[in-house]
């Protein structure tokens, strides 16, 4: 498989990386069977067949159905099915019936796919557009979105790198409540991947006091919560400049990190006894060894790779047992030229707020980010699932801070 990298693609290559992302997608989809498609084990992750199908949905509703007044929907009611969270285009389907949907089938969803594919490309193709304005003059007070049209597809293959990442650690954790551990690809274990070295006092980067700009600049693409770029000032401090490793969270286990209160949040407490938390999501005792479960499968863990699937609280417990504590999402962006990053979205001590001077762009896809700026925690960086290309030292991803599907992990600060 090769991934597209897309950062802002000029407007004469829209089409060309229109095609290589979509494609790219279609390519996640060939290990799997018909049954693999359909099931969802867990509200927060939605089904490989949902996924590949709302990706669609967004070209469509976003910009075909703005294309032209004669534009022809493949299904009236996809719309419905399909949506998200979008309040501005409509009702939908709860987020947590996504897996009873047998019908469309698969294979409608491919058709939907494959329509929608041809009526991108055409208009793509077209000189001039989607150059700038509203698609349709005639449709400019269409409420969808005021962005230009070039925007719109660009922000569309953002968003679908976006859900090609989701795709995998959906999968994953749909895979692993199979109890024979089936693989997604047979060998492909891509969170084995090790740091250089585990995280040691004297590997500490020290970053000076000051004042640093924090926030995305330039002509690259970024998402509306990247803005708008602002000054931020901090103390001296020093930042690790490798994550945490497998190895060094046994050590935090074997130590009962779980079952020392004095170390976790309160939230987090209730949440490791209600939910009978023992070590990191995937992770399986067998006879005495550790294993976790991979997209190739169950296999024994390797003690120095990074460690994966782990909840903020766990990240905020394992860093106090340590004498540390994690950093904030404006120190890690101020040190990340200094450390390598990339094997993990890595926890911030930060909640997900705006920054000074965001605003929310008008119509739907001003619900993108902004109205998700409450009850969760930052993450920086990217993952190995993470589409190449679609990683910057600026882009904010966020969650819940008990959520641990994603492949998340943990970098120090003191």
């Amino acid at each position: 498989m090769q991934a597209v990298s897309l950062i802002h693609p000029e407007k004469g290559s829209l089409a060309d990386a229109y095609a290589k992302v979509r494609s790219y997608t279609e390519q996640l989809c060939e290990p799997l069977e018909v049954e693999d498609y359909i099931p969802q084990p867990t509200v927060d992750v939605s089904p490989a067949k949902w996924n590949i199908a709302h990706t669609t949905w967004f070209f469509e509703e976003m910009i075909l159905k703005r294309s032209s007044p004669d534009y022809r929907v493949f299904d009236e009611n996809f719309s419905f099915l399909f949506n998200s969270y979008y309040n501005t285009v409509g009702e939908r389907t709860a987020r947590d019936q996504r897996g009873d949907l047998s019908r469309p089938t698969v294979k409608q969803v491919f058709e939907y796919r494959r329509y929608v594919d041809e009526k991108m490309l055409e208009l793509l193709s077209e000189p001039g557009a989607i150059a700038t304005g509203f698609l349709d003059p005639s449709m400019e007070k269409n409420p969808i979105a005021a962005a230009p049209g070039s925007d719109l597809v660009i922000l569309g293959l953002n968003h679908e790198q976006q859900h090609q990442e989701l795709f995998l650690t959906d999968l994953k954790y749909m895979l692993a409540q199979n109890p024979l551990f089936p693989a997604y690809r047979e060998n492909y274990a891509p969170e084995e991947l090790s740091v250089t070295h585990a995280s040691k006092d004297s590997e500490f980067i020290t970053v000076e006091e000051g004042v640093y700009e924090i926030g995305h600049t330039g002509e690259g693409f970024c998402f509306d919560n990247e803005l708008a770029r602002h000054n931020v000032y901090l103390n001296e401090y020093a930042i690790s400049d490798s994550p945490v490793t497998n190895g060094e969270f046994l050590d935090f286990i074997n130590d009962g990190g779980y079952r020392d209160h004095r170390l976790w949040h309160s939230e987090g407490w209730d949440w490791v006894n209600r939910e009978k938390i023992a070590a990191p999501l995937y992770w399986h005792d067998r006879d005495g060894e550790w294993h976790h479960f991979t997209l190739g499968g169950l296999r024994k863990l390797p003690p120095d790779a990074s460690v994966c699937h782990i909840s903020f609280y766990e990240a905020a417990a394992f860093a106090e047992w340590g004498g540390k504590r994690l950093p904030t999402e404006f120190e890690w962006e101020a040190a990340n030229a200094k450390f390598e990053w990339g094997l993990r979205w890595e926890w911030t001590n930060s909640a997900y707020l705006p920054y000074p001077g965001f605003k929310k762009p008008e119509g739907a896809v001003g619900e993108y980010n902004g109205k998700f700026m409450i009850n969760q925690m930052v993450l920086r960086g990217a993952s190995v699932a993470t589409p190449p290309g679609h990683s910057r030292p600026t882009y904010r991803n966020f969650f819940h801070p008990h959520l641990r599907w994603q492949f998340t992990g943990i970098r120090l600060a003191r």
